[in-house]
């Protein structure tokens, strides 16, 4: 995700005219300066080897993150639920959580905030027509998968069919989020996309690292979205989606292939789980992908590109080229 933050940067002092060109007299008039916007980029990303092993305990200085292959100023630094870190000029890392400090030493960041702590997680449970057999079970698997987050996580509750419900704020109280859980009830047509974009706006307006899991039976007939429309908003504000499908993967060809780009295209990942167990399963993969990613935060240095930018992220020691990052792939910048 990207904090949007209030102030403006002026690349250079002079009048801005319409359509953001600022023009200035005699010999600088023939370059055109632009007014930017500075937002923070949230990015996670997950590191295992070659027999998928997650790769745990690197160092700030263990990674050199690209956009467009501009190489960016690491601003924090968090592995797993750990609280995160400010990563100094000369890549010594310092608390970002210190009472002691009164003025946070970047804009956007509040040092004495916990934001940066633990994971925002929304589940998106389908409660239509389609899910009406394997409706409790569901239930069940997704109450397992509250009750073992991280303390230090917060959770919502979304269900939806036709109309997206919220069924329990962002909280860290297992108990509210469960009861929010048990309080759905199945029916009517499947608007998923729909109840997917809603929840991904939810999930931009909170800071720190979020992640959206949704539980269908995948099929959807009453959406005004476009599945694309949506990753792209998931992929822009950095919210990795997690799919879980009570499906078979071959049983709905068109939703298997959209479950797989859009959790491919956000950083998270697809699963197609039918029974109880598979699904309990699932939920543990994905609690394990939470606790075993890292985190950083960066202000993008000046880039002219206004369309898509490229996100890479490299392993400096040699032994990082037999690493594998699982990470989005990019974002297009709020103008």
């Amino acid at each position: 995700m990207r904090i949007p933050l209030k102030t403006t940067v002026i690349l250079s002092s002079a009048v801005l005219l319409a359509g953001g060109v600022v023009w200035l007299s005699g010999q600088e008039a023939k370059n055109p300066v632009f007014r930017t916007k500075v937002d923070l980029v949230v990015l996670s990303f997950t590191i295992t080897d070659s027999k998928g092993h997650y790769i745990n305990g690197l160092k700030p200085s263990d990674f050199r993150i690209l956009e467009d292959g501009i190489v960016e100023k690491i601003s924090t630094f968090a592995e797993g639920n750990k609280p995160a870190v400010q990563v100094n000029d000369d890549g010594s890392v310092r608390p970002l959580i210190d009472a002691g400090v009164e003025q946070p030493s970047k804009p956007g960041i509040d040092p004495r905030s916990d934001a940066f702590v633990g994971t925002n997680v929304f589940v998106l449970f389908d409660t239509s027509n389609f899910m009406y057999r394997g409706f409790v079970y569901a239930e069940d698997a997704i109450a397992d998968f509250v009750r073992g987050l991280d303390r230090a996580d917060s959770v919502a509750m979304y269900s939806f069919s036709r109309n997206l419900s919220r069924a329990s704020n962002l909280t860290r109280d297992r108990g509210d989020a469960i009861f929010g859980l048990r309080k759905a009830v199945a029916g009517d047509d499947t608007a998923l996309y729909n109840a997917l974009l809603l929840t991904l706006r939810d999930a931009a307006k909170v800071p720190g690292r979020k992640v959206v899991i949704v539980f269908s039976n995948g099929p959807d007939n009453a959406s005004m979205v476009a599945p694309d429309d949506v990753r792209a908003v998931a992929e822009d504000e950095g919210i990795p989606i997690y799919v879980i499908s009570t499906n078979e993967v071959n049983k709905d060809p068109i939703s298997s292939s959209v479950f797989r780009r859009i959790t491919a295209r956000t950083g998270g990942k697809a699963y197609w789980a039918k029974t109880w167990q598979k699904q309990v399963e699932a939920f543990e993969s994905i609690r394990e992908d939470l606790g075993n990613s890292y985190t950083v935060t960066y202000y993008p240095a000046a880039n002219p590109n206004e369309g898509f930018r490229k996100i890479s992220v490299e392993i400096v020691p040699d032994i990082g080229k037999r690493y594998r990052v699982r990470s989005r792939p990019g974002y297009r910048p709020r103008l």
